[in-house]
């Protein structure tokens, strides 16, 4: 092996800096995934009892380091279901970004996208634009790969193709179906009054209510694109990857919602021109 650097008893070869860089952007990876969520201050919490517990075996206090010792021993199953969430986000980057996925997968996932050219869009946004002018709340999930069987099954069974009508009757504030998301797969709405999960970003606006709260955290959880509308203001925000956009025009949804459906969207999803400066619009008070 050949060593780049020797201080005394410490050899350190380009294998070791290798090392280290990997390790480094591996802690970035896990930095950005947590970044603003309440797993910062649990991770923080954790780290601040390991460092406690250094100290306290350094200083041979049999006591205390025993007791340390064994909370550490079972750490690891710990953090596993303290920072769920964030595991399974973490693996599903890594599923939706590798080489191995677009390569050997390929011919996969051109036979399942093909459903997609059938799939009018515009219907969908008629029925937003609709919406908006009404100023009626919405909750439109876009699934390109799953069913979303888990989120399907909190709420009613539909199977039915999409349409203006359709999309408005459900979200009308008198139907018994308003309350909650729709989800469409393979161009149908498989289901309706869907019960979604909810971000603990601390970044969200404290006046984004719970459909705004909502949207973001199905995009967190799942490889999904998610439009809300805010009943209070009319405004339309689209959601994924935990991050998201709004004062956007139809034809801006338009183009970032076929993007998802045909897996050709860009590196940064936010890199978009927004019509309206955020210091401009309106913050919504209800959602």
């Amino acid at each position: 092996m050949i060593f780049l650097v020797k201080i005394g008893f410490l050899e350190v070869s380009w294998v070791d800096f290798v090392d280290i860089a990997l390790v480094s952007v591996l802690l970035y990876q896990v930095y950005k995934l947590i970044r603003g969520s309440i797993a910062v201050n649990i991770f923080l919490g954790i780290l601040a009892l390991y460092l406690v517990y250094l100290i306290v075996h350094a200083a041979q206090m049999e006591l205390l380091s025993t007791i340390l010792g064994q909370f550490m021993g079972v750490g690891v199953l710990a953090m596993i279901i303290l920072f769920q969430p964030e595991i399974r986000k973490f693996l599903l980057v890594i599923g939706r970004g590798t080489e191995f996925r677009e390569n050997i997968f390929k011919t996969i996932a051109n036979w399942r996208h093909d459903y997609h050219d059938d799939f009018d869009i515009g219907e969908v946004l008629e029925a937003a634009k609709s919406l908006k002018a009404t100023k009626t709340g919405a909750l439109i999930v876009f699934s390109r790969d799953t069913e979303l069987k888990f989120y399907a099954q909190t709420g009613d069974a539909l199977d039915a193709e999409v349409n203006k009508r359709l999309l408005l009757s459900i979200f009308n504030k008198h139907s018994p179906l308003h309350d909650g998301a729709i989800i469409i797969h393979k161009g149908r709405i498989k289901a309706a009054r869907c019960v979604l999960p909810v971000s603990e970003n601390d970044h969200i606006p404290p006046n984004y209510g719970l459909r705004h709260r909502a949207a973001i955290g199905m995009s967190e959880n799942t490889d999904t694109l998610v439009m809300a509308i805010s009943e209070e203001t009319g405004r339309l925000l689209l959601a994924r990857n935990g991050k998201y956009l709004r004062s956007l025009k139809l034809k801006q949804v338009e183009q970032k919602i076929l993007e998802y459906l045909h897996d050709n969207e860009p590196v940064r999803w936010e890199d978009i021109k927004e019509e309206e400066a955020e210091a401009a619009e309106p913050s919504p008070t209800k959602a």
